[in-house]
């Protein structure tokens, strides 16, 4: 278990084996962590303990158990993504993905989450538009633009990680089982950390296709997940009754708010608009000439930040603050320094009662007459404006 849990942490941390030993010290070499690594040999306690401090967790993890099994469904990235980037994504998901679900068990449900994965056979792509319809109706998402997508997968239990990649990296998804009851127990759909909002959504909701769908052998699964991303976000029934059923031309205005509507970028809705037939290969072939010639391929106009994960960050400090989990844990598990809990306003009260009463009253004045100029602001304003004074 600790050559396994040895080499998975040191790729998660992006760490050569060169890196890792200058790191603790030099006290052992590049060659000692080989072997550790393979099994052949062990590490004394002492230099356990420094591996640990080394890469940030206690000794003890390199020979606990891991509760989950992560399999990964799908992954995108260009051919000329590094070997060692790959194994690097690959372990940072698999510890966050263990460590998320760690904390989440912690969590009472009244309901029972159930992740459909590979819940929708595909023989044709058509059949891709019908599974995403269908997965609208069993989370309730109506027809409507889906207004946070990264909300929708957390509440979901379907985690939404961030890591910062190789440009050549574009998503993976992956699907945890439950070791001992061999069930699905979490998935997790992951993107490469700031890219814009719109290139996020249509990243997260392909590698969800890839969890939900079934593909049959003749299918290509990354154009299966690829039109599920865009049907999921796009639903036909909703583009045809905006867009219209047959288009002979669309203006970039009329994308431009589409863009903004359905939080999808301009190359990702002419491509839709295709599939549903409302636009034919002439004019898809026009616009992807024009999208290459203004330099849109990688960068649109109107781009906006991407959405960022709450849900899971909001019940990690729950669980922290109702003292379910350390500081220590919370902070490992969302990778940033959190509060101690105590609110700001209690500390400014307590210091505020320490002063002598002179300068206690004092405080208290000036914040009455800043108060009062603000009355008598806001009372001249709303005269201005034709709003009623009531004088007492």
């Amino acid at each position: 278990m600790l050559s396994t849990r040895l080499k998975q942490l040191r790729l998660a941390r992006g760490l050569s084996l060169d890196e890792l030993a200058a790191k603790m010290g030099g006290i052992v070499t590049k060659q000692a962590l080989s072997k550790y690594e393979l099994g052949t040999a062990q590490p004394t306690p002492v230099v356990l303990n420094k591996l640990a401090a080394a890469l940030g967790v206690k000794a003890s993890y390199f020979w606990s158990e891991p509760a989950v099994k992560v399999e990964f469904v799908a992954y995108r990235r260009k051919s000329t993504l590094p070997k060692r980037e790959q194994e690097k994504v690959e372990s940072l998901v698999i510890r966050t993905l263990e460590e998320r679900l760690k904390i989440l068990s912690l969590i009472s449900r009244d309901e029972k989450i159930e992740i459909p994965v590979k819940k929708w056979k595909v023989k044709k792509l058509e059949d891709v538009d019908q599974a995403a319809a269908e997965l609208r109706e069993q989370w309730e998402l109506g027809m409507e633009p889906i207004a946070n997508l990264v909300g929708t997968l957390e509440a979901r239990w379907i985690q939404v990680i961030e890591i910062d990649a190789d440009e050549r990296f574009d998503g993976i998804s992956a699907i945890a089982s439950d070791v001992r009851e061999n069930v699905v127990s979490g998935a997790a759909v992951v993107t490469r950390r700031g890219i814009s909002r719109d290139r996020q959504r249509f990243s997260l909701a392909h590698e969800l296709g890839h969890i939900v769908l079934a593909p049959s052998k003749d299918i290509d699964e990354e154009k299966a997940a690829h039109r599920f991303g865009a049907a999921l976000l796009a639903p036909a029934d909703a583009v045809r009754r905006e867009v219209g059923p047959r288009r002979t031309l669309v203006q970039a205005e009329e994308l431009f708010l589409l863009k903004k509507r359905y939080g999808m970028s301009i190359q990702a809705f002419v491509r839709r608009l295709l599939e549903l037939g409302i636009i034919n290969d002439s004019h898809y072939k026009q616009w992807v000439m024009d999208i290459s010639r203004l330099g849109w391929r990688k960068e649109e106009p109107g781009e906006l930040p991407p959405e960022q994960p709450q849900w899971f960050r909001q019940q990690v400090l729950r669980l922290f603050t109702e003292k379910v989990i350390t500081k220590e844990a919370a902070e490992t598990v969302l990778d940033e320094s959190i509060e101690d809990g105590v609110p700001l306003s209690l500390i400014e009260r307590r210091a505020f009662m320490k002063l002598p009463l002179v300068e206690r009253r004092r405080i208290m004045q000036a914040q009455a007459e800043k108060l009062l100029d603000l009355y008598e602001d806001d009372a001249e304003r709303q005269d201005w404006q034709g709003g009623d004074i009531i004088e007492q």
